[in-house]
């Protein structure tokens, strides 16, 4: 889970704070479920930097070299 501070990160469309909460990534017919930050009013998660060019990257090249 991402490490969010409360009131820390607001939704740039209903500016209310983000929630951690689960989401789902989907990528070449693959769902990921993830916990990560969303707004509560409009479901829109947050993919931090640091995970999409990390972890996501890595799964992106496995998948696409299959």
């Amino acid at each position: 889970m991402f490490n969010l501070s409360e009131g820390e990160l607001y939704c740039g469309l209903c500016h209310v704070p983000l929630e951690n909460g689960p989401i789902t990534l989907r990528y070449m017919g693959n769902d990921f479920p993830i916990l990560m930050p969303k707004c509560p009013m409009c479901g829109l998660g947050l993919i931090p930097e640091e995970l999409a060019t990390g972890k996501i990257f890595d799964v992106e090249r496995a998948l696409e070299d299959k």
